[in-house]
């Protein structure tokens, strides 16, 4: 069976329930990263910026807020069309298959929030060739994946969390393909609701072999949204800073 991309984003990661789950994700911790970013890589007020897997676009409306020209895609269409309404002249959204070349380059190229790894191996290659595509050759990107480390070692493997009255019950497990899944049922107006979030179990040995088969190069890792050091054990997340080689067209 040929596993159907679009669709899989349609069926939970663009329904209502995913954002209602996920409400957590604030506009302040946005700003912060956004603003982190920012001023480690002193990007020029006319700098073009891609917002890979951008959702409901919260990170791009940061973005322009800083007065730089942003342009947020994602396969999610029920998101691009609630980001739509804050376009505006600096800022837009299109619904996008981030592993699919666009025909502009940018200077900076984000992929934030674990909005990676969702599909198979040879598909996360195909992104990440994407992206080095969609890089100007002066360009940088940031891509904002999970500790997986410290997932494994604390995984929590059932749990139920309660949302605008919607119990969440929540099972997850390492699978033979060594992916994190993401069991997740609930019921709402009295139906059963049951989805999976598959999504692998990268750690930073296994992203330096991506970029070294893309032609990407990683300059800087951090463990946090305040930019703090990475501890493979301790850090929450695992934030890559990169760019193209510099032999790279």
């Amino acid at each position: 069976m040929t596993f159907d991309r679009e669709k899989s984003y349609n069926n939970w990661f663009d329904s209502k329930f995913y954002h209602i789950l996920y409400e957590n994700r604030d506009n302040k911790e946005a700003k912060k990263f956004i603003k982190n970013i920012i001023y480690y890589f002193d990007l020029d007020k006319n700098a073009l910026i891609l917002d890979a897997a951008c959702g409901k676009g919260r990170h791009s409306i940061q973005l322009e807020k800083f007065g730089y020209n942003v342009l947020g895609i994602d396969l999610a269409k029920n998101s691009i069309a609630e980001a739509k309404k804050n376009e505006n002249l600096n800022l837009k959204f299109k619904v996008h298959d981030m592993s699919v070349p666009l025909q502009k380059k940018f200077d900076l190229l984000l992929n934030l929030f674990t909005s990676f790894g969702y599909n198979s191996k040879e598909n996360d290659i195909k992104t990440l060739k994407a992206f080095h595509k969609n890089l100007k050759n002066s360009g940088f990107g940031v891509l904002d994946f999970l500790n997986i480390e410290k997932i494994k070692k604390e995984l929590v493997f059932s749990e139920t969390i309660k949302k605008k009255n919607i119990l969440f019950d929540i099972k997850r497990s390492i699978n033979k393909k060594n992916q994190l899944v993401k069991e997740i049922s609930f019921f709402y107006e009295n139906m059963k609701f049951d989805f999976v979030e598959h999504v692998n179990a990268l750690n930073l040995i296994d992203f330096k072999k991506y970029f070294d088969q893309t032609h990407l190069i990683i300059i800087k890792i951090f463990g946090d949204y305040d930019l703090n050091e990475f501890d493979p054990i301790k850090s929450p997340r695992l934030i890559i800073f990169f760019k193209k080689k510099s032999q790279s067209n």
